[in-house]
């Protein structure tokens, strides 16, 4: 069952879905819009092989990291955002991340991403420019998350390595 925004602010009220900063104006029909935050990091080309099994890989020297306002996304490049909101969601959500049809519309691409039940933390989502520069600003409405109840609440709730995250989350290795 996908949850409205009738549900949804219910969901809020009763802090059981935590969205912190949290803005009315972020409640959709069925979901909620996220702002886009004031951090980028642009993978970077290199011939190094990265090796995710292994600690001594530094994540760093394949990502180009920095803060701004206003940014520009490069055709073809790709891109790790992430979102001014915090989430907390309950064992019994999990939700659907889409990008906004709009930004679509332009040529962006996000891929398929999903946030488990009780995860915590800011999202990181991965970017792909459009064939042509697109100009983006901290606090656009970017992501549209879905949020659907499961069946029975997650035996298991969400606990890895990307639980409680600030910003963008780099890779964390070895796998």
């Amino acid at each position: 069952m996908i949850l409205s925004d009738f549900d949804l602010r219910s969901y809020i009220a009763a802090r059981r879905l935590v969205v912190e900063p949290f803005d009315e104006a972020i409640v959709r029909e069925n979901g909620l819009d996220l702002r886009l935050g004031d951090e980028v990091c642009m993978l970077v080309e290199s011939s190094d092989v990265f090796d995710p099994y292994s600690s001594d890989t530094d994540v760093s020297r394949f990502y180009r990291c920095w803060r701004a306002q206003e940014f520009v996304i490069e055709p073809h490049k790709r891109y790790l955002l992430t979102t001014v909101e915090y989430l907390k969601v309950p064992p019994e959500l999990m939700a659907f991340v889409e990008l906004r049809s709009t930004l679509a519309r332009l040529g962006l691409v996000i891929p398929p991403t999903i946030i488990d039940g009780g995860f915590e933390g800011q999202i990181t989502i991965e970017l792909q420019g459009s064939t042509f520069p697109v100009k983006l600003r901290a606090g656009t409405r970017f992501l549209h998350v879905v949020f659907a109840k499961v069946s029975s609440p997650i035996e298991r709730p969400y606990s890895g390595r990307y639980q409680g995250q600030r910003g963008v989350a780099l890779p964390r290795i070895p796998l």
